[in-house]
């Protein structure tokens, strides 16, 4: 039986995409994301708890992150978890968990707050040229209220 390998992330960006142009035309964005749950403890006191991701972005959709994301933008992400592993100089086995991201949906206004205008791509997906169009959620869609639940998670 094959295997599934699904990461769907909601958050907000810490910094501006770090973009390098390789040989070719190839091209690969970084940035990291940041995602935050809260839940009331045991005292009912509120609990935020935030979680760092790397994310990596290939090929034409890296332009687009390069071009339309910014430190603080919203952002819907779907990929696949990736480990890297390699040897120090030590020689030890380092390890580093990443999200390849295959298709990113920009939520919110522009970075600067002028919600009037959309960024003219505000979903992406890489996708081959039959496929048919998928959509992300709507940010409404996603929206819970749990400021009500007692719950842990």
């Amino acid at each position: 039986m094959a295997g599934v390998n699904k990461v769907i992330l909601l958050g907000n960006l810490g910094a501006d995409p770090e973009v390098k142009y390789l040989e070719g035309d190839n091209v690969v964005a970084k940035l990291r994301l940041a995602t935050t749950e809260s839940y009331k403890d045991k005292t009912g006191n509120r609990v935020e708890q935030t979680e760092w991701h790397d994310l990596e972005i290939w090929g034409a959709l890296a332009k687009v992150a390069e071009q339309y994301l910014r430190k603080g933008s919203q952002l819907y992400a779907e990929g696949k978890i990736k480990t890297d592993s390699w040897q120090d100089e030590q020689g030890q086995n380092r390890y580093r968990t990443k999200i390849r991201v295959l298709s990113f949906t920009m939520l919110g206004g522009k970075p600067d707050g002028n919600d009037n205008q959309a960024s003219p791509q505000q979903s992406t997906q890489q996708r081959p040229a039959s496929a048919a169009p998928t959509s992300a959620p709507k940010a409404q869609e996603m929206v819970s209220d749990t400021e009500d639940d007692d719950l842990p998670f």
